[in-house]
């Protein structure tokens, strides 16, 4: 019996290369982040502090307590909802990091994969902004979206979670919506050229 791998959401539909404007920088870079682990985490009943406790101790991080991101190298966690967190990582790929949480997180908190439920795509380049602000109905000023912001929200017409990194913005999209998520993004990135990477 073969063992099962994990294929990308956008294996077959992201076309890496130039998109829209021909000459020139390109004004965005859109790149796959491919393999991550993703979670979910639902803080139990009466559990807050020691969950708090709990993942400062395991993962050097505070959990945010609003729709921000924080955390090290080794995990991310984005506040999507009250007591609820999604954990992002890259060195605990794919159903590693769920496996993690719950191993560590017993007793404290639910705790379900999303690694190969979502799409992730880093955008980032002079016009990033300009392309999200097309379909986000959220202000991206970056002294109202600054660092490390974070929204569950919509884009055109589907759901994202999006957050802040830098001058970068990651964007997690459901795997059924990919397709039709990728088509926006070039045709809204095309007017500043667009530069396609299939994976981080």
């Amino acid at each position: 019996m073969s063992d099962l791998q994990s294929i990308s959401a956008l294996d077959g539909v992201a076309v890496p290369g130039r998109h829209g404007k021909p000459g020139g920088a390109a004004g965005v870079t859109l790149r796959e982040r491919a393999g991550l682990g993703l979670a979910t985490i639902e803080v139990r009943k009466g559990q807050t502090d020691a969950l708090e406790k709990t993942v400062q101790a395991a993962y050097g991080a505070a959990l945010p307590s609003g729709p921000v991101s924080a955390g090290t190298d080794g995990v991310r966690f984005i506040g999507i909802g009250p007591g609820q967190w999604f954990a992002v990582s890259e060195k605990l790929a794919n159903e590693a990091l769920a496996d993690d949480l719950a191993k560590r997180l017993e007793g404290l908190a639910s705790v379900s994969d999303h690694s190969s439920g979502r799409a992730v795509v880093r955008l980032e380049g002079p016009a990033a902004r300009d392309v999200l602000a097309k379909g986000l109905a959220i202000d991206l000023d970056p002294r109202v979206f600054a660092d490390g912001a974070a929204a569950v929200t919509n884009i055109s017409h589907m759901g994202v979670l999006v957050w802040r990194d830098g001058e970068a913005y990651d964007l997690a999209v459901f795997r059924s919506v990919a397709g039709s998520f990728y088509g926006w993004l070039t045709a809204a990135a095309a007017e500043f050229g667009l530069d396609v990477v299939t994976t981080s």
